[in-house]
């Protein structure tokens, strides 16, 4: 029993020593890609993209500063939030929602990323104010035209914006986007800037940019990101989630 106890203890600290260098390097890179364009440290925020990894994964995290976590299915995230409650964490529900997922993703998320309808929009509004909660409402744009991906056209951000800033149990955060598959990230964040300054001049409190992930949070930084999604760099290789 007790060799057990002790062979898990060891892989418990091995695994501590991975994230760790894994979160020291992805600091390394949003610091140096900020030094690059003259912008603060402190100006970026790491969202730890912890989908199909276990809840220990997430805590350690938390041992180690991280304040922000990002889950893309509420089926895994809502039981890791559940079990996680006591830890000083912020949210990020990152992924494609569904209106039937609405009531339990508001239940544990903060901010929500993926707000792109006005359908959506006004089920989240109506569940945070039946739960009492005040959630974030980031706007994914489209940068691409691929449906599956998600997110607002450019040409209808503003008006969806607007209908955010007016709900109940909501507040407007910014945007959200991913880089289209085959261009190059640096066009696509530069579209996402230009739109997002934008939506601040119609709402200047709305400065959050989520953008840029393991393979292209440099560019996105580059562009003005003020939160960055980064999942594989940091905790390694997804594997499967099991329960």
């Amino acid at each position: 029993m007790g060799g057990r106890t002790e062979e898990s203890e060891g892989r418990g600290h091995v695994r501590r020593d991975e994230i760790a260098a894994g979160l020291a390097e992805v600091d390394a890179r949003i610091a140096a890609a900020c030094r690059a364009v003259g912008r603060d440290r402190g100006e970026v925020t790491l969202i730890a993209v912890t989908k199909t990894r276990p809840a220990e994964d997430v805590r350690i995290l938390s041992e180690l500063g991280v304040r922000d976590v990002g889950e893309n299915r509420d089926q895994e995230a809502a039981l890791k939030a559940r079990e996680l409650a006591g830890l000083p964490l912020t949210w990020h529900f990152v992924g494609q929602l569904q209106t039937n997922k609405v009531r339990s993703v508001v239940g544990y998320a903060d901010v929500i990323h993926s707000v792109d309808r006005l359908r959506l929009l006004e089920t989240i509004s109506k569940e945070a104010v039946r739960q009492g909660r005040s959630v974030g409402c980031l706007l994914q744009v489209a940068l691409d035209d691929d449906p599956a991906r998600g997110g607002a056209r450019p040409a209808d951000l503003l008006a969806l914006a607007d209908e955010v800033a007016l709900a109940d149990g909501v507040w407007l955060g910014g945007v959200m986007a991913v880089a289209p598959l085959g261009e190059e990230p640096a066009r696509a964040f530069d579209r996402l800037r230009d739109l997002a300054l934008r939506l601040q001049e119609q709402h200047p409190r709305a400065t959050m940019i989520s953008a840029g992930m393991s393979e292209d949070l440099a560019q996105a930084v580059a562009y003005g990101a003020t939160h960055v999604r980064v999942g594989t760099a940091l905790l390694g290789r997804r594997k499967p989630f099991v329960r």
